[in-house]
């Protein structure tokens, strides 16, 4: 088997071994620049590549950033004629150290590399020897140093400029003038300027300080350090001190991080420098530790805000917001729990617990507003009774018997269960039924209650008698219109025992007493019993509305109800 002389492999055939096979020439031509003082021409290198596959060729300028010419692929690949006869340049007729003409520009090829040197000296091709490839003059011009001017050794004030021009230093300083009356510690910026030795102090000013913005204390200038002594009573304030009143001005080294400093008659502590002014000192004094010093002051303890004795006036959460702010605003509600128990309305049946004859028989609906956890009382009237009725108490949060006053714990729905005991603002109320909302509550809530209250509100209403106050059974016996009353309801309740008006009777009239007060409007009664097919024409039913009347547009629905409770 032959072996490939270019690569040592094996004999393969001539499309195979030309395949991907490319020719690298160095090269370089030369352009004319008409229009520049600078430079008179240009050389600009370049890659000639010849592939075998195809006879093509193509020239690449590689890329110089920033060089402001086109560059890249100058000539795309294709076969390059080579004489006006129609013939095509063979990489039989390449060589280093000839010239080639590629669409009217010369090329001048001087190297190539290593690849093409042994490919084509197997091929029988004797090479020129290799050159040096041109190089562009402006380039190498560009990159000789710049010329220096180096001026006199000695110092003066135009070599002061010219050295520390735009160079400043600056430190951060404060005047503590708390000890005068009405004094206070401020902030300044006190800038050095390297280039003539002049000072000048800004003021920093902060937001809501109520001082006008002046940008300077003072303005730049050169500050005197040490006065000669017939200079003291020179007038400053009209005329300006020159060398002659001074014995020594301010220079950078009086300026150090950590030490008081007196401008003008005002002591200014130094406590803080720029990144430069440290690098300055110590590339300039050898100055390399210049910490900040901390000037804060530690604000003192907060003061505890106690809340002065509830005066016993409204809510303990609404008179605690005057102590809170100037203005004060309205305790914060739980709206989502207002939005779940809108209209959600606990009622209870109460008695009053005291020693005297006259309230032994006093009974009371409660109202537990779910919404904001109040409590309404009130006490149903009683003809003949001798005790006005109508609302006892509105809407308010109740405090549970010793509670603190700083932290109230309020009676919840929790508390209210038969035979539960309810202090009320010194009064005790025993609770003696419930209507049938509370059971459904209690069951769908069942973790709130303790099993005690929800077995003695469940066993209550399956036993339950209708809800008349003991002191209206006592003054059946006594009071003929009560006695009439009470047979009344007995009579209807008996004619009206299949009757479908009876489901939701009560609830209804509830829903439209948002008092809980016992009595609705005429009007509104009768669209009641309207929309429940109560039977309002008939003769026992108008015998009732007329004795449950109270005043000229009032019902006492309470009463009424009795009838379509069995």
């Amino acid at each position: 088997m032959v072996s490939n002389p270019v690569h040592g492999l094996p004999f393969l055939p001539g499309m195979s071994f030309k395949d991907s096979t490319v020719l690298k020439f160095d090269a370089y031509f030369q352009e004319d620049v008409p229009m520049s003082t600078e430079e008179h021409y240009r050389i600009r290198q370049v890659k000639i590549y010849y592939y075998l596959e195809d006879d093509s060729m193509s020239v690449i300028e590689p890329v110089v950033e920033n060089s402001g010419i086109p560059q890249g692929k100058l000539i795309k690949r294709q076969r390059l004629a080579k004489n006006d006869r129609g013939d095509h340049y063979h990489w039989k007729d390449l060589n280093r150290g000839i010239d080639i003409t590629i669409y009217g520009k010369t090329f001048r090829v001087v190297d190539c590399d290593r690849f093409t040197q042994v490919f084509l000296e197997s091929q029988g091709i004797e090479l020129n020897p290799p050159e040096t490839m041109a190089l562009d003059p402006y380039t190498e011009l560009r990159k000789q140093p710049l010329r220096k001017y180096v001026t006199p050794s000695d110092f003066d004030q135009l070599k002061q400029f010219l050295t520390f021009d735009k160079q400043v230093l600056r430190f951060y300083a404060i005047w503590d003038d708390t000890d005068s009356m009405f004094g206070e510690c401020r902030t300044y910026i006190i800038h050095y300027y390297l280039m003539d030795d002049t000072v000048e102090i800004r003021e920093v000013h902060e937001r809501n300080n109520g001082r006008d913005p002046f940008p300077l204390l003072m303005n730049r200038q050169r500050v005197p350090k040490v006065l000669v002594e017939n200079a003291k009573n020179f007038p400053q304030c009209v005329l300006e001190i020159s060398d002659q009143e001074v014995s020594e001005w301010y220079t950078a080294k009086d300026f150090i991080v950590g030490k008081p400093l007196t401008i003008l008659g005002r002591t200014f502590f130094i406590y803080d420098c720029d990144p430069f002014t440290r690098q300055y000192y110590r590339e300039k004094f050898g100055i390399s530790d210049l910490p900040r010093v901390d000037v804060s002051k530690k604000e003192p303890p907060p003061v505890k805000q106690e809340l002065p004795p509830y005066n016993g006036y409204g809510l303990v959460e609404d008179s605690a917001q005057n102590c809170f702010a100037l203005i004060p605003k309205p305790p914060r509600k739980d709206v989502i729990k207002m939005l779940v128990n809108d209209n959600k309305v606990l009622r209870y049946f109460a008695a009053l617990e005291s020693p005297i004859p006259e309230d032994k028989d006093r009974r009371f609906v409660f109202s537990y507003f779910l919404a904001t956890d109040m409590i309404s009382i009130f006490e149903p009237p009683v003809r003949n009774s001798g005790i006005i009725g109508g609302k006892y108490l509105g809407r308010t949060k109740v405090v549970k018997p010793y509670s603190l006053v700083e932290n109230p714990v309020y009676y919840s729905p929790s508390d209210f269960f038969i035979g539960a005991v309810i202090e009320v603002f010194g009064h005790r109320f025993v609770i003696l039924d419930t209507d049938d909302y509370v059971l459904k509550y209690m069951e769908s809530n069942a973790a709130q209650y303790s099993p005690e209250a929800l077995l003695s509100v469940q066993n209550h209403v399956r036993k339950r008698e209708p809800p008349a106050p003991e002191l209206e059974n006592k003054q059946t016996e006594v009071d003929p219109g009560v006695q009439e009353l009470e047979a009344l309801i007995d009579t209807i309740q008996k004619q009206l025992k299949d009757h479908p008006c009876k489901d939701g009777i009560r609830e209804a009239f509830q829903v439209y007493d948002k008092e809980a007060s016992g009595y609705v409007d005429k009007e509104m009664f009768f669209k009641i019993c309207d929309s429940l097919n109560v039977p309002v024409d008939d003769s026992l039913i108008k015998e009732l509305i007329r004795m449950c009347s109270h005043g000229e547009d009032k019902i006492d629905y309470y009463n009424f109800v009795r009838a379509f409770s069995n």
